[in-house]
């Protein structure tokens, strides 16, 4: 009897556990969905909300450099181009800077000294957009107006074939100015994932390489890194996703001209830019519709890019035989 009444309440248990892991199984999968679901729809959104200027200006609307409000004649190179070179510029100031705050903070700083600079690492990551590019636009941009600009244009932009990038008025804002706002807000976010996936490399690992006669660099040249080399790589694009899509910051300092331009000194335009600065004035349907088919361009863009990303990443993870 009590062998019966034993399986009987064994039984019931599996199946309330089975009940139980079916409806968790399904939450979660729910929540999965959700992520897939608003991806979709805010992209379909987009492309409906921008479908007049699709409709009207075709494929060419991803190279025509004209935008014109008043002959409702619009292109998106000018903001795609400015998106692009201001993200490569903050890509290539914060990559080195952050390597070398991940690396001191995990290999020679202190350890009184690792806990404070963490923490204002994480206090600047914190900082609204809109703060850095008051900064940028009050005190950054007059400085290098004033001091920099002058002096770049004046010894590089004589440069035969570079010069062209640093030649120009020295006006403060421009391309060059947005990429380096850009990058001071991107840093904290890069640093932070790598000092974190470069804490999780086995001591043991480094002693070993230390005790056969390496030095600092060549422990996290060649032991660090390649240990950490996928996270490293993952923590850069998701830093490059932060800088194509950044607004009220570049927006300050970028100069909002629509003028395609090579000189980094020159003021230019970002497709976040274009959008916080003429949605509120679009008073045709057009002028609307090309706005928001921006929108789309931004979106595929900064979709496209992590997409290679994450193929990247797979790549690696095989090469790795994970």
């Amino acid at each position: 009897m009590n062998v019966t009444s034993d399986s009987l309440a064994q039984t019931q248990r599996e199946r309330a556990d089975l009940r139980t892991d079916t409806r968790f199984r399904w939450l979660v999968t729910a929540a999965g969905m959700v992520v897939l679901i608003a991806l979709t729809a805010a992209a379909l959104s987009m492309l409906w909300g921008g479908r007049a200027a699709f409709h009207k200006f075709g494929l060419a609307f991803f190279w025509t450099e004209q935008w014109d409000a008043v002959q409702q004649q619009f292109g998106a190179l000018v903001p795609i181009y400015g998106t692009v070179v201001t993200s490569a510029i903050a890509m290539l100031i914060a990559v080195p800077v952050s390597f070398g705050i991940a690396f001191f903070l995990t290999e020679i700083a202190p350890r009184w000294l690792r806990a404070p600079i963490g923490a204002a690492i994480e206090l600047l990551a914190g900082i609204p957009s809109i703060i850095y590019g008051m900064w940028g636009l009050f005190v950054l941009a007059p400085l290098l107006g004033e001091h920099v600009f002058p002096w770049v244009d004046e010894h590089l932009g004589q440069l035969p074939g570079i010069g062209v990038l640093f030649s120009g008025p020295p006006l403060g804002l421009g391309m060059g100015t947005a990429g380096l706002v850009l990058a001071i807000m991107v840093i904290p976010f890069v640093s932070s994932v790598m000092r974190e996936v470069f804490l999780t490399v086995p001591g043991p690992l480094k002693e070993s390489a230390s005790a056969l006669g390496a030095t600092r660099w060549e422990v996290v040249w060649d032991v660090v890194l390649p240990y950490t080399r996928s996270a490293v790589i993952g923590g850069i694009f998701l830093g490059l996703g932060r800088a194509l899509g950044e607004t009220m910051a570049v927006t300050f300092v970028l100069g909002n001209a629509h003028a395609l331009t090579f000189s980094l000194l020159e003021p230019g335009n970002s497709i976040a830019a274009t959008i916080a600065n003429e949605f509120t004035e679009a008073d045709s349907k057009m002028y609307l519709s090309a706005l928001i088919a921006l929108g789309f361009v931004l979106f595929m863009l900064t979709f496209v890019v992590l997409t290679l990303a994450r193929l990247m990443l797979r790549r690696l993870n095989r090469q790795e035989g994970h």
